[in-house]
């Protein structure tokens, strides 16, 4: 059977919807489903999953898109995983089943463990090790409150009877039993020397980690075990695993230094390829581990942002001023700006560069003439303000000028926030012809491992641009709106801190 007869499921779970695309061999989606799933907010600033709902979707998901294209499961050439990066969950080695809630990237709720940290000195040294920030976003200190929160959860991990993993650990030991994580998501535990690649012996010691808990650490694309045969009705491969940034930086073909991409999902994250060593920011960005292939490893420089998306969601849920997320553009839209308002959405903290987790969402600006519509555009605008923080940060940190930036996510649909991006940035933003970058990174990774597709260069050439948006703003005008919500943020930050 020739390779274009077959096909490569992606298994995409995020924040709030889990998503499945099968794609072809011309990195093409033939067939997909996504489901969103519910989000616990126990108490402020806490958020939290059901594991068995990520599950539970996940694999709903999967079953759905590989029905409704007709394509019987023996061709599928293999399963490639994007996750959401950074949550924590924490399940029974021999049933499998959670222990306790998944403590979401977005949680803040061991923000004092990290100020305590901080106070003890222990930031650069974790920086050194991690390249990442001391901050409650990563999965090291949600683990220690796991481990000291659930009843008679440390004794237990001491004696091996509990796994923790991120996302991507989780759906593989539910699709094949075996306990894994890839490089891209070890390296955002806070738990991972980025430099020896391995689980770092100083750092458990810190955060009090039993080493028993840990998952094997794999490379982004090799096979890591087959799929179970009840789940599918054929034993596909799983050959391709990374951080959904990680992924979508590689679905968006940013395979070589100083190519950029800014994925507009829940959250925003805008990744530089850094080269074949880890990168060092001086404007507290991240260094990262891009993937692993081959025994090779590509590293990026990244920025933040924790309310992409999610700022929509809250017009919709929150404030109810839409019925659905696609319906904000044409509310923004019906207006000519945001009539001088800004909207900071601080919910669960401030990400790059800022790294407060006690800043709180904030809107400014409002009068009496200010409509639904108007918030609508600001909270948009938001998006792009946000983005932009980053990118200055990153111009100061990189070896070489970022020209152009590369869209994806769902929002990179959106043409207003496309443009006004554009004009913020001060560059192109290019949205190629596949948005779900995300999915087909996690689908090029497990196609390289199991031969569907022969190497980078093949991979490169598929990449097609949809649209570029070039920037149209006089630079003033730039220079005042970024000084405007420069001013917003000040008011926003350190709202929360602890008396």
């Amino acid at each position: 059977m020739r390779s274009s007869q077959k096909y490569i499921l992606a298994l995409d779970q995020g924040t709030t919807s889990s998503r499945a695309i099968l794609f072809d061999h011309s990195g093409s989606p033939v067939a997909s489903c996504q489901r969103e799933f519910p989000q616990h907010f126990p108490q402020p600033g806490w958020v939290e999953h059901d594991a068995g709902d990520i599950w539970h979707s996940q694999l709903a998901c999967a079953r759905e898109a590989i029905a409704q294209s007709g394509i019987a499961p023996n061709r599928i050439a293999a399963i490639g995983i994007a996750n959401q990066r950074e949550t924590a969950i924490l399940w029974d080695r021999a049933s499998g089943e959670p222990v306790a809630g998944a403590i979401v990237w977005q949680d803040r709720r061991t923000a004092g463990a990290c100020d305590r940290l901080r106070e003890a000195g222990r930031a650069a040294f974790i920086a050194e090790r991690t390249g990442l920030e001391l901050d409650a976003y990563f999965s090291a200190t949600k683990l220690q409150w796991l481990l000291d929160g659930v009843p008679g959860a440390r004794a237990r991990a001491e004696k091996g009877e509990l796994c923790f993993g991120t996302v991507d650990s989780w759906l593989v030991y539910r699709l094949c039993g075996r306990h894994v994580t890839d490089v891209s998501n070890a390296a955002r535990t806070m738990l991972f020397n980025i430099h020896t690649l391995r689980w770092d012996d100083e750092l458990l010691a810190l955060f009090d980690i039993p080493r028993a808990l840990l998952p094997e650490v794999v490379g982004s694309a090799e096979v890591v075990g087959f799929a179970n045969e009840e789940w599918f009705g054929h034993a596909i491969p799983i050959a391709g695993i990374a951080g959904d940034q990680q992924a979508a930086t590689f679905g968006q073909a940013c395979h070589r230094k100083g190519l950029a991409k800014n994925t507009y999902g829940t959250g925003c994250f805008m990744l530089m390829h850094a080269g074949a060593t880890p990168p060092v920011s001086h404007s507290r960005l991240l260094g990262t581990v891009g993937w692993r292939i081959g025994g090779a490893t590509d590293y990026l420089l990244e920025g933040s942002v924790f309310m992409g998306g999610a700022t929509v969601q809250w017009l919709r849920d929150g404030l109810g001023i839409i019925r659905q997320s696609s319906d904000v553009e044409a509310l923004a839209m019906s207006v000519p700006d945001s009539g001088g308002v800004m909207l900071v959405p601080a919910f669960t903290g401030l990400g790059a560069p800022h790294w407060d987790p006690y800043a709180r969402g904030t809107i400014l600006g409002m009068t009496r003439g200010t409509t639904a519509a108007h918030i609508a555009r600001a909270a948009l605008e938001a998006i792009a303000y946000q983005s932009a923080e980053l990118l200055a940060a990153m111009q100061l940190d990189a070896a070489c000028p970022v020209t152009e930036m590369r869209a994806d996510g769902g929002a990179a649909r959106n043409d207003l926030l496309m443009q006004f991006q554009a004009d913020l940035l001060g560059i192109p933003v290019v949205r190629p012809r596949v948005t779900e970058t995300t999915a087909l990174g996690a689908a090029y990774l497990a196609g390289l491992a199991c031969g569907f597709w022969k190497s980078l260069e093949e991979i490169g050439q598929q990449w097609q641009v949809e649209r570029r948006f070039d920037p149209v703003m006089p630079v003033d005008r730039r220079a005042e709106l970024l000084a405007r919500w420069a001013r917003a943020v000040a008011h926003a930050q350190a709202w929360a801190t602890p008396e």
